[in-house]
């Protein structure tokens, strides 16, 4: 009888508490290799798809069931995109457990639509995904004042409501940061 073999994953590293990479305490975990070479990237370490190591979707499974403080698991990177067939039995587990998913990406959410239909795996992980933190960083943009992303062009979509509707929908968070400051408007 073979064995199943474990999924794996390459990454660069895990934080096991954030608490800047989406709401509440979250894991993040950062995947290893990214094609779109944002200048001033914040991490440049994780662009090499060579690089970084393999880890068992196992062994982050353990270490989330080891934290009930969590609220949340965040696929930052790198790019998690360029690994979404890989990260979609994780994600899977970790909505089993009733935990929000936020998925950071280089690429727009119009673009991630484009693409689905040559590559399926996209649409499959974003369908697990509770918010998508899309666009490359644009340094121009760049501002310390805005949550959760870098720069002001990069937006906080609610995945979910956005695939039932059929196009864009910011999520709750961003309006509300639009409220209150409307200076940092997306540009």
């Amino acid at each position: 009888m073979e064995q199943e073999e474990t999924p794996r994953l390459r990454i660069a590293g895990i934080e096991p508490e954030s608490f800047v990479d989406g709401p509440g305490i979250r894991m993040t975990i950062f995947t290893q290799g990214c094609h779109h070479n944002c200048p001033g990237c914040h991490n440049p370490q994780t662009h090499d798809f060579k690089g970084g190591h393999f880890i068992d979707i196992q062994e982050i499974l353990d270490m989330i069931d080891e934290n009930p403080l969590l609220d949340g698991v965040t696929f930052s990177g790198g790019d998690p995109m360029d690994q979404a067939k890989a990260l979609i039995p994780l994600a899977r587990e970790i909505k089993e457990r009733g935990m929000n998913l936020v998925i950071f990406t280089g690429y727009t959410y119009e673009r991630l639509m484009d693409l689905m239909h040559e590559r399926p795996e996209l649409f499959e992980l974003l369908t697990f995904a509770d918010i998508l933190i899309d666009g490359p960083f644009i340094m121009a943009k760049k501002s310390l004042e805005i949550k959760f992303r870098g720069s002001t062009n990069q937006r906080i979509i609610d995945v979910q409501e956005s695939l039932m509707q059929g196009h864009v929908v910011l999520h709750q968070i961003q309006l509300d940061e639009m409220k209150a400051r409307p200076d940092l408007v997306m540009a």
